[in-house]
């Protein structure tokens, strides 16, 4: 347990990184005061999350200019515990403002710290990542974000629309990850609604995907994979699975749809990190209250891969667009 911990911390310090774009602890009001010093810790390294916090930096460097803003960044490269080393970190260097890219940062994040504002991003569902009851969507406190979700039950309808003939759909997820939970049982509940027989496939972490993703495989005639941080930085893993074998993967991430997948309901990860920045310079210019702020959404879009859709034999409807 030492050896592990000890692994996770030497991640995390090896990932943190600093990237100084002006000087710290000037806040004269004025809106183009330098000294801002924003905390950035992605869940791991994968495309979508990577391109959620280039949005999230380019608004903030729009709006105040490269020398009012000081970015220090941390990967957890998918350690949970590095998670809370790189927030620590984070807290004790005296951060304005902490952009949570996923589920485990923000946890991390919530638990650390009531007075720092925690801004989440790719986030699926806040009160299942936080355990609120009753979510009315606000947090509250010194938390609020955007999310990536998009309307579940379209995902079921998308895999209406393309598979109609289909009968058994195989659920493949991290079952480490919460949102990934709530989306499995979001989906399976409209789809055993729409005819289909589902089954779930767990798997622990990156070192079972590949057997997992083969017996979902050997036992579906669809495969749906939700927005998993796992299997997002892990999709050359079941590609290599599903392709070969025929089998299309329906996936809730832009990345999932690029690197295994054929076709999904999402949304535009660049765009969700602006949106996040945008947010952050209110709630640092005390335009907002982050306390009554409520998570954002932006509009899903239909994508699909042409590659692998041609592969597989899988024709497309009108009305979808080429991911990126």
């Amino acid at each position: 347990m030492q050896k592990k911990l000890l692994s996770a911390a030497l991640a995390a310090a090896m990932s943190l990184t600093l990237a100084a774009c002006g000087t710290s602890g000037d806040d004269s009001g004025d809106d183009s005061v330098d000294g801002y010093t924003v905390g950035i810790c992605e869940q791991m390294e994968h495309v979508s999350l990577s391109e959620a916090t280039r949005g999230f930096k380019d608004a903030l460097v729009e709006i105040f200019g490269e020398d009012g803003i000081e970015f220090k960044e941390g990967n957890a490269l998918g350690e949970q515990n590095a998670c809370a080393t790189i927030i620590d970190g984070f807290i004790a260097g005296g951060v304005d403002l902490i952009l949570a890219n996923a589920t485990w940062p923000l946890q991390a994040a919530a638990s650390a710290t009531a007075d720092i504002p925690i801004l989440g991003t790719s986030v699926t569902d806040y009160a299942t990542a936080l355990t609120i009851d009753n979510f009315n969507g606000t947090v509250g406190k010194n938390i609020s974000g955007t999310s990536d979700l998009v309307p579940l039950e379209e995902q079921a309808e998308l895999i209406k629309e393309l598979f109609p003939e289909a009968e058994t759909v195989g659920l493949l997820y991290c079952s480490g990850e919460p949102n990934s939970v709530y989306q499995i049982e979001t989906v399976r509940a409209a789809l055993e609604g729409m005819g289909y027989t589902c089954k779930p496939y767990a798997f622990n972490d990156a070192n079972d995907l590949g057997a997992v993703a083969q017996t979902a495989c050997d036992n579906s005639d669809i495969i749906y994979i939700p927005t998993d941080n796992t299997v997002a930085a892990n999709t050359e893993t079941v590609a290599n699975v599903v392709i070969p074998a025929g089998v299309p993967v329906v996936g809730g991430d832009p990345g999932i749809c690029s690197g295994c997948g054929v076709a999904t309901i999402t949304c535009d990860y660049y765009e969700l990190g602006r949106l996040t920045g945008e947010l952050a310079a209110q709630v640092l210019k005390g335009e907002i209250d982050i306390s009554t702020l409520p998570v954002q959404y932006l509009d899903p879009m239909k994508v699909y891969n042409p590659a692998n859709c041609e592969a597989l034999g899988v024709s497309v409807p009108e009305g979808y667009t080429e991911v990126a």
